[in-house]
């Protein structure tokens, strides 16, 4: 079910985003959702499980680090 929500914005704001969605043949409000779906699953949004693997790796990295200052490893060659 679609919900319905009010933000404000100033007019230069409001201009850019009629020109974009002019652009796009599409109503600004649409446009508005659209754009806004379209940042948070391909630019800026992690998934929690995703942030989990990018803390685990790190702290990976980290230990790893610690290994090679303390001498703890072995070159194979």
């Amino acid at each position: 079910m679609s919900k319905t929500i009010t933000i404000r914005i100033d007019d230069e704001t409001y201009d850019l985003f009629k020109k974009a969605a002019t652009g796009e043949r599409r109503s600004i409000s649409n446009f508005i959702e659209y754009a806004a779906v379209n940042y948070l699953t391909t630019e800026n949004y992690v998934s929690d499980s995703k942030m989990n693997d990018i803390n685990k790796f790190s702290k990976e990295l980290k230990k790893g680090l610690k290994d090679i200052e303390k001498g703890n490893y072995i070159i194979v060659k």
